[in-house]
């Protein structure tokens, strides 16, 4: 691709970071619900999609920790290296990307359960400054449809301007959140699909 190509792809790409930085909610193109904005040296995101899945499926894909590397897309490994009650602490190595920056994660977090709508993630040690967040599963407005969302702030160790971090983390966040609710929804075609075979 031509020099003069890719830097026109890249200016078009920190317009929309500016967009974003001025925060507000935006329709992602699969339906999805997406804000993004900073919060002092973090970003706060808050991501959610209505899901027509059973409530069991959709908790057992969140809680599926030793296989997120399958379906999370930038996650390269992930795994459960201790039981604390309701408490995993698990593994997870990856990247996120955007443009030409790309950003490995390698952290240890803390996903505390609490059985049956919200599932809190912490860091613990690793390179991310700050991950607090949390999965909540909802009612959806339609009978046998639940809201999923994942709302947190995240701050990297990575030195850029902040409004590269908001466009880096949405993007980073936005595609780990289509990976599963994609998941999510295979599985319960692979559910249905066993269910009417078995009829």
């Amino acid at each position: 691709m031509p020099l003069v190509s890719l830097i026109r792809r890249w200016l078009a790409g920190l317009a929309l970071s500016i967009t974003l930085f001025q925060g507000g909610f935006a329709m992602a193109a699969d339906g999805m619900v997406v804000h993004a904005e900073p919060r002092g040296p973090a970003v706060a995101i808050d991501v959610r999609a209505t899901v027509a899945a059973p409530h069991a499926l959709i908790w057992s894909t969140l809680t599926d920790y030793g296989h997120l590397a399958e379906f999370i897309p930038g996650m390269q490994s992930s795994k459960i290296t201790e039981r604390r009650g309701a408490t995993a602490i698990v593994e997870q190595r990856g990247e996120a990307g955007f443009m030409v920056f790309s950003y490995g994660i390698d952290v240890v977090v803390a996903s505390t359960e609490y059985h049956p709508d919200t599932i809190e993630v912490r860091v613990l040690k690793g390179n991310l400054k700050r991950l607090d967040g949390r999965y909540q599963v909802e009612r959806g407005e339609k009978e046998g449809t639940w809201v999923v969302s994942w709302v947190g702030l995240i701050e990297p160790s990575l030195m850029l301007p902040q409004f590269l971090n908001v466009r880096l983390i949405r993007v980073s966040i936005v595609d780990q959140f289509r990976g599963m609710i994609d998941e999510i929804e295979r599985r319960d075609v692979v559910r249905r699909t066993a269910s009417t075979k078995g009829h």
